[in-house]
């Protein structure tokens, strides 16, 4: 304990006897260093708070873009610093000039930008720092600067929005013409290439609209549907041909009116024949065959109750009933006969000449899916370009865009940095700590000894003794003078700092 008392008072020793050299290297670092502070421009903050809503008075599916009410308060959160609103900032607080030049704006639009910074608080709340700190300027212009920058960017932003919405309706409505006169010409160019592919290929393309393969899908599909249709009617006939086998013609008792069942259902079978053939069924037909046979049949009967095959019956009501029933799904059976043979007919068709021509098959496809891609992007330009017209409408008629200042900027009376007066003491702290420190080294590099142990541990002789100083009179007197003037140098600089903190409060005062 008593070793390190002792190099404490060694250290101390060392470094009064450098004292001057302590207040001259505190005198450097503090100059310097409060020059570096003083070089500092104060930086003012202004802050202000804007209330942006969007009326929603079309719903937001009758939006495009950045006409929805959630994308347009994203809009203006990245419009409301955009370069160019910037600038007429710098030009209105007098940053630049009206008639400066490129560089000039690009610097002041970039100081900007750097300096201002927007914090959403709600979905439409935003607060808007203004920070200035122009060197060039006085702590009294920089907090009226930064006020004013944050009132000419509201003032700008609030005029751009009034006037913003409705050229952005002009601009997307001119777009939008210009895109849907492009699909217009290119679906007019498709249905010409289409028509002349069809004049060319005219034996090889089958009509109807759509490409081959969709017409053969959708002949399937209908394909489908009549076989069942079929086998349904098929079982719906049979059933009429029980029922009109189970009951008889005749019944007994009345006079010779029996006889004409038989020439009622001849007739009908002629009147059914006279269908088919007048829908094109051939006499090849089986359908035809069979009702030629029944017809034959028919007549047969017809000529035996002219002879009086039928007396002494008459005719049963419910087997006319039952052998009109039968005509009407015979009728049934053959047209969904007739219209399945169609259908394989033209899928056999259309398939052949797919196989016979794949190329051609495969271009009238493109062609066909080149004009419905650009049929369907034209009807969507459409619809868009409606729902900005009603946009633009209800921009033009009513405020969409309600822009309201919470908080006005507010007027900075102090910097927000750099926070000088502790810099200041921080400096002086530094140039008293430096100068101890120098002191301290230079002692550490010079080869001198401050106690008699100190010697003898450094030469392993011992000593026998030591000699203190003698002041004599004179001496002392001058000591004391240099006393003085030691802590004059000392109060200079504690006075120096005073004096800067005074002046630092001072400034301040004169922007309040």
């Amino acid at each position: 304990m008593n070793g390190l008392y002792d190099e404490i008072r060694v250290a101390v020793h060392s470094v009064w006897t450098r004292r001057w050299l302590v207040l001259g290297v505190a005198w450097g670092i503090c100059i310097l260093g409060w020059l570096a502070v003083a070089s500092i421009p104060n930086r003012y903050d202004s802050r202000a708070r804007l209330l942006v809503e969007v009326n929603q008075i079309l719903p937001d599916d009758a939006g495009v873009g950045p006409y929805s009410g959630g994308q347009q308060i994203d809009q203006i959160r990245g419009t409301l610093t955009s370069a160019r609103n910037l600038e007429k900032v710098a030009v209105t607080t007098g940053l630049i000039g009206a008639d400066a030049g490129e560089r000039d704006k690009a610097g002041a639009v970039a100081m900007l930008q750097k300096n201002i910074k927007i914090v959403p608080q709600q979905q439409n709340i935003f607060e808007i720092t203004s920070s200035v700190g122009v060197g060039s300027l006085s702590d009294a212009d920089n907090a009226k600067l930064a006020s004013g920058v944050l009132d000419s960017l509201i003032t700008v932003f609030r005029d751009d929005q009034l006037r913003g919405g409705r050229m952005d309706a002009r601009e997307g409505l001119k777009f939008l013409d210009a895109q849907i006169a492009d699909r217009e010409k290119g679906l007019r160019e498709v249905e010409a290439r289409r028509a002349t592919f069809e004049a060319q290929n005219i034996g090889l393309i089958p009509g109807g609209s759509g490409s081959p393969a969709q017409r053969v899908d959708a002949a399937r599909a209908e394909l489908s549907q009549i076989d069942s249709q079929l086998v349904s009617a098929q079982a719906q006939l049979a059933a009429a041909n029980g029922q009109l086998a189970a009951t008889p013609a005749t019944v007994a008792g009345g006079g010779g009116v029996g006889g004409g069942v038989a020439r009622q259902q001849l007739a009908g079978a002629q009147n059914e024949l006279s269908s088919m053939r007048a829908r094109g069924l051939t006499d090849a037909h089986p359908d035809v065959i069979a009702l030629k046979s029944q017809i034959a049949s028919l007549k047969a009967q017809a000529d035996r109750e002219g002879t009086g095959g039928g007396v002494g019956g008459v005719q049963n009501p419910a087997y006319a009933s039952l052998a009109a029933m039968r005509g009407e799904r015979q009728a049934t059976v053959s047209a969904l006969s007739a219209r399945k043979a169609q259908l394989m007919g033209d899928i056999a068709k259309i398939t052949s000449q797919q196989i016979a021509n794949p190329g051609i098959a495969a271009e009238y496809d493109r062609i066909n899916g080149e004009y419905t891609a650009l049929k369907a992007q034209y009807d969507k330009l459409l619809g868009q370009r409606e729902q900005v017209r009603l946009r633009g409408e209800v921009q033009t008629e009513t405020d969409a865009i309600k822009i309201e200042l919470l908080d006005p900027p507010s007027k900075p009376t102090s910097p927000a940095a750099p926070n000088r007066p502790l810099f200041l003491t921080l400096v002086l702290l530094a140039g008293i700590g430096g100068g101890i420190g120098a002191a301290f080294a230079l002692s550490q590099v010079r080869a001198s000894y401050s106690t008699a142990a100190k010697l003898e541990r450094a030469s392993g002789l011992p000593v026998i003794g030591s000699i203190t100083e003698v002041v004599t009179p004179d001496r002392h007197v001058e000591r004391r003078k240099r006393l003085v003037w030691l802590g004059g140098g000392a109060a200079a600089l504690v006075g120096l700092y005073a004096l800067l903190l005074i002046v630092e409060f001072v400034q301040r005062g004169m922007v309040a």
